[in-house]
Formats: structure tokens, C-alpha cells, sequence
């Protein structure tokens, strides 16, 4: 058993490495447990959109997969009462992608991959854990490979319909930075959403029933941005809900208000705006054009392991690796030299992990940790369940974050356009739709 690492947190996104492992003797750290699958119900048809059918079997995947997605065990009657939400989200989706095939759209096996890898990255896994760990929930793979196929053909139709209004004009971005110009000195609001419609038949209390189904969730722990993923209407879906850097006249009024009010952090209650419901969190504000923060540039070694890590049982390549790790520690001084080692040692992540912001930087103990580590000194080895990473600091300077590039307010633009076009798009291909439900699913 490992007893002798001396454990840091990664740089979450930033150095693309998953939650620290504890190696503590006679200890272990595990992912909550999954409750086993239930033995399968009988299958039964709950809708049919367009002669295609959804049955209950589809839904229960579903359902299992948010759950797992959230790190939730949530009560038999909290499956209840989101299984019809579910039921019409996949609606919506039988929409999209059928809208999709008929614009004759083919989302490549390897884009679904890639998104694949990009969740097992993000969490830490090796490649194919997602899978095996879907399996053990009982959640067929096939649930999650097509809400990723759906949601990336989707993106590429918005495309082909936006046309010519995809294309930003210098004109357009010119306008925008003078009206940012006059904005500074306001606050501003970092606000991400969920967006529940109100449409086809369904009432707008059915709405709010379940909008606060999902803010009890959220306030019980749920992320906000894999529940937003699975449930929100709004395109930002693609993103977490994340609206970004916004301007109270930026949002519905309804919201701006209650957003104005809102601590950092809260989850707001069911706000009734145009068209449907929406749930917001403010995840922070600052001053307009006035967000000076530390942002470093570094460079980092990354080592991977054979196989998953066991931190009670280590094996012989992942011993190995951990003493490389600590040579490299000890003996690399410099963001030159960094680079050399991960030339030589083939390290399958990139040297130069870009800008990184350090107020993101979570933990608390790691952003303290770069905060103090002096130049030209390498951080202890780094672990991971599928590898070790070490990382040197190259510069420390003030930057404010604030002000938008040209190519970021043009993509701004482009993500409203798209995120109304999507809304728009959506209530016209369900109004033409012929939808049948058929029983509680």
C-alpha cells in the first residue's frame, strides 16, 4: 500500500487532471456506491413522436443516468416526479433528431467518442471507465451515446439554419465593444440557467411542480450544470446552462431582479418569464471592465499509469512511475527544462496547459499552493487515477479578465443568435409534430 505520496489537488480543467486520489494508509477513497439496477419492468410504449416510439425502458435509462450523472441517490418519489419531465425531454429530442436525419446530418462515431473521452477527462477516468461504470448502474450505454449524438447533430443543423447570420461582421463586434465601452463601471453577473418550457399542452403549474422537484435537487447537492445538461431547453444546455458574463438589461426583467438580490452561489426559485419557467444560480459579479486577477503560465509533466489506480494496491508501473515523479520534482528548475522532460518522456498531455486563472483554481489548498510556490521550483508529484502529473510555474502577472477580445465578444453574438434560433426552431418542429402519450412512463 502507498503510504509515502504527498498528495496535491489538480488544476481541475486548466492542467486536465481528474480529483485527487487519497493514499492513506489502510484508508481508501471510492466514488459513492450505485445502487444495483432494478430487475426491468415489462416494456411498454409511454409515447410515439412521428410513428417512433419511447418506451418506459428509455426513460428508466434516462433516469438512472441523471442520477448517476448528479451523484444522486434520490427517493423512489423523486424518480416519480422527474420521469415525466424525462419522458418529455426525450420527446423533444426524438424532435431534434429526427429533424436531423432528415436534413441528412451524419454525426461521426469519433465526435461521439471524443465527447465521450472529454467526460471521462473531466472526471478523472481512464478510458472506457464511463462505460463499465454506466453497466454497473444498469444505464444502457446506448442512452448516453444518444443524447450526445442528438445534441452534437443538433448543433450542426442550428448551423446550416443560421446561414449567413453565422457569420459575425467586424461592424457588428465594433458595436458591441462601444457598448461595452459605456457599460463599464456596472455590475455585471455571472448567471448560468435552466430553462423549462411552457408549451404543447402543458400547464404552466406542471412546469413549476417540476422546477422545484430540480431546485430541491440542486439545493440537496445536484450540479447545476450537469442538471442543466439533462434538463434545461435552452441551448446553453451545451454549456451547463453557463449564460456567461451578463449585464442586468441583459436578461428577462423577471430574472434580472431576482438576480440583482441573489447571494453568490443560490439557486433561485421558479421564475415565470416568456415562454416557459426558468431556474437560475449566480455563480458570481464583478465591476465592468474591472476584474483584475492573477493569471499564471506553467508547464507540466504528465505520466500515465498502465491501468487504473488502486491506491490500497499500487502496481509495479505505477510505483515506477510515482519515484519518475518525484525524480522530475526534485530535479527540474525551470518551465525550459519542464518542457524538455515531456519531450523526452512522451507525455500524452500538452507542456503548456495555457493561461490559467488562479481565483479557479479549486481546491483551496492547491490555489494556495501555487500561489507560494516559488519560481523555479517544481510541485510535488500530482495524482490522478490515471496518471501523475508535475507542474512548474513560469510567470505571474495581473490581468484584467474583464475586457473581451474581439474573437470573444464575436463568439458572444454568435451564441445568442444561436440560442434563439434554437428556441424558435424547437416550438415549430413540435407545433408540426404528432405526438401520442400513451400512459405514465
Amino acid at each position: 500500500m502507498l503510504t509515502s505520496l504527498r498528495l496535491a489537488a489538480p488544476l481541475a480543467a486548466a492542467l486536465s487532471l481528474a480529483a485527487p486520489v487519497a493514499l492513506a494508509a489502510g484508508a481508501r477513497t471510492a466514488p459513492p456506491p450505485i445502487a444495483p439496477a432494478p430487475a426491468l419492468p415489462a416494456v411498454r410504449i409511454v409515447a410515439v413522436v412521428n410513428a417512433a416510439p419511447i418506451t418506459n425502458i428509455d426513460v428508466d435509462n434516462r433516469v438512472r443516468l441523471f442520477a448517476l450523472s448528479a451523484g444522486l441517490k434520490p427517493s423512489p418519489d423523486v424518480l416519480a416526479r422527474l420521469k415525466p419531465q424525462i419522458a418529455r425531454q426525450m420527446i423533444d429530442e426524438k424532435i431534434r433528431m429526427q429533424a436531423v436525419e432528415r436534413a441528412h446530418i451524419v454525426v461521426p462515431d469519433k465526435a461521439i467518442a471524443d465527447a465521450i473521452g472529454a467526460i471521462e477527462k473531466r472526471n478523472g477516468m481512464p478510458p472506457g471507465a464511463l462505460k463499465a461504470r454506466l453497466a454497473k448502474a444498469g444505464v444502457s450505454f446506448t442512452t448516453l451515446v444518444d443524447q450526445i449524438r442528438t445534441q452534437l447533430g443538433w448543433t450542426q443543423l442550428l448551423r446550416e439554419q443560421l446561414g449567413t447570420r453565422g457569420n459575425v461582421s467586424d461592424a457588428a463586434v465594433r458595436a458591441r465593444q462601444a457598448l461595452l465601452a459605456q457599460r463599464i463601471g456596472q455590475t455585471e453577473y455571472h448567471v448560468a440557467e435552466i430553462f423549462i418550457p411552457v408549451e404543447g399542452g402543458r400547464s404552466r403549474a406542471d412546469a413549476e411542480g417540476f422546477a422545484n422537484t430540480v431546485i430541491g435537487e440542486l439545493r440537496a447537492g445536484a450540479p447545476f450544470a450537469v442538471t442543466a445538461a439533462q434538463f434545461s431547453q435552452s441551448q446553453t444546455a451545451l454549456v451547463g446552462g453557463d449564460l456567461g458574463w451578463v449585464e442586468a438589461n441583459q436578461l428577462d426583467p423577471s430574472v434580472a431582479a431576482i438576480v440583482a438580490q441573489m447571494p453568490t452561489g443560490a439557486i433561485s426559485n421558479p421564475i415565470d418569464v416568456p415562454g416557459g419557467i426558468d431556474i437560475v444560480t449566480l455563480i458570481d459579479k464583478r465591476v465592468a471592465g474591472q476584474d483584475v486577477r492573477t493569471v499564471l503560465t506553467a508547464r507540466q509533466v504528465f505520466l500515465p499509469f498502465a491501468s487504473p489506480l488502486n491506491p490500497a494496491a499500487p502496481t509495479p508501473q505505477q510505483l515506477a512511475t510515482l519515484q519518475q515523479a518525484h525524480h522530475i520534482s526534485a530535479t527540474v528548475t525551470s518551465c525550459a527544462q519542464m518542457e524538455q522532460v515531456a519531450i523526452a518522456d512522451h507525455s500524452p498531455r500538452p507542456a503548456d496547459p495555457g493561461p490559467i486563472d488562479l481565483a479557479h483554481v479549486q481546491p483551496p489548498a492547491f490555489r494556495q499552493m501555487l500561489t507560494t510556490l516559488p519560481a523555479g521550483k517544481a510541485t510535488q508529484p500530482v495524482i490522478a487515477p490515471d496518471g501523475i502529473a508535475v507542474l512548474i510555474v513560469c510567470s505571474r502577472d495581473q490581468k484584467n479578465v474583464a475586457q473581451l477580445t474581439p474573437q470573444e465578444i464575436r463568439l458572444q453574438i454568435l451564441s445568442g443568435r444561436v440560442d434563439l434560433l434554437s428556441r424558435q426552431f424547437q416550438q415549430d418542429l413540435r407545433s408540426q409534430a404528432q405526438i401520442e402519450r400513451l400512459g405514465a412512463p
